[in-house]
């Protein structure tokens, strides 16, 4: 009845209405209202919230696009500049060789290294325990690092042959120094207040070490790591370049000397794979042994968002 004396022109009524203007709001008219006042999200936005997440990824995705097109068409020769869906498919192709030549490259990668840290960690206590021996092997540590990698592998290979042992010398040699130093650092920046605590309550030297000195280094000794594991890889392909049977580094001598560029850069990038794998290995390893530091990170994040 509201309904139809309202249609005939009765004003009186329309208050009656069980749904009045004001109450259709968040149904009707303010739904259609955000969305029309709400700024579009385009693509842009959609791009920079990815980028702000993944600025590595999208960097690397643009540039493997840029390289792609001016591969493409810019008018070079594959044995020039192949394009990277080139390299990827050679490396797909060869896939098999690849495989056979990145195990000798894994083996002689982690044997080296494993020899480098034990290494590192022994002569770094050593080192801390006395103090003369420091000054005695430091300049020796440091003029080992001046010797030019590309110079010393022939020698390496011709003294020790080609076998596994030139390499894991050649990985050790290279990865050695940085732990080292940032073990002896890290032990020289404990807290002299916790080693007189635990003097006063009859710790010995090697129980100040292992309680105190210790975990104080662990923070220097995981960046250490990870500078170190970076060139490992390095390391065991410039052996190989030296002389090896198989390897990455022999895989890409043989194809540079083909004057194949792709197969080249498939051999790089698994090289890289490696390498990066091992770095992401180093910093679990680091979250699993040091809880306290992702703590720490995240009370300082909290405390920050409560300020802010």
């Amino acid at each position: 009845m509201a309904v139809s004396f309202d249609l005939l022109g009765g004003g009186e009524n329309s208050a009656s209405d069980p749904i009045p203007e004001e109450g259709r709001g968040p149904s009707a008219i303010g739904e259609s209202g955000r969305d029309s006042q709400s700024p579009p999200q385009g693509w842009r936005s959609a791009f920079t919230r990815a980028f702000a997440r993944f600025p590595a990824a999208l960097a690397f995705a643009l540039l493997l696009l840029v390289w792609e097109f001016y591969a493409r068409l810019g008018g070079i020769a594959p044995t020039v500049l192949p394009a990277p869906s080139r390299v990827l498919e050679q490396a797909w192709e060869n896939r098999a060789a690849l495989a056979e030549n990145t195990l000798p490259t894994i083996r002689a990668t982690l044997a080296g290294f494993a020899c480098s840290l034990i290494a590192a960690f022994a002569l770094s206590a050593l080192v801390d325990f006395l103090a003369p021996l420091r000054r005695a092997l430091f300049p020796l540590l440091i003029a080992s690092q001046t010797l030019p990698l590309v110079a010393i592998a022939p020698l390496v290979v011709l003294w020790f042959g080609f076998g596994l042992l030139p390499k894991i010398l050649l990985v050790a040699l290279v990865t050695f120094f940085p732990m080292m130093v940032a073990l002896v650092e890290g032990y020289a920046a404990t807290s002299a207040e916790i080693s007189q605590m635990l003097a006063a309550m009859g710790a010995g030297r090697w129980r100040i070490f292992w309680l105190a000195r210790l975990p104080s280094a662990l923070p220097y000794f995981f960046a250490g790591l990870r500078i170190s594991i970076t060139y490992a890889v390095v390391g065991a392909i410039f052996a190989e370049y030296a002389g090896a049977a198989k390897g990455l580094g022999i895989y890409m001598l043989s194809a540079k000397n083909n004057f194949r560029p792709d197969l080249v850069l498939a051999a790089v990038a698994v090289s890289s794979a490696l390498t990066l794998a091992l770095f992401g290995l180093a910093v679990v390893v680091q979250r699993l042994a040091m809880p306290w530091e992702r703590a720490g990170r995240d009370r300082k994040a909290e405390a920050s968002e409560r300020r802010s």
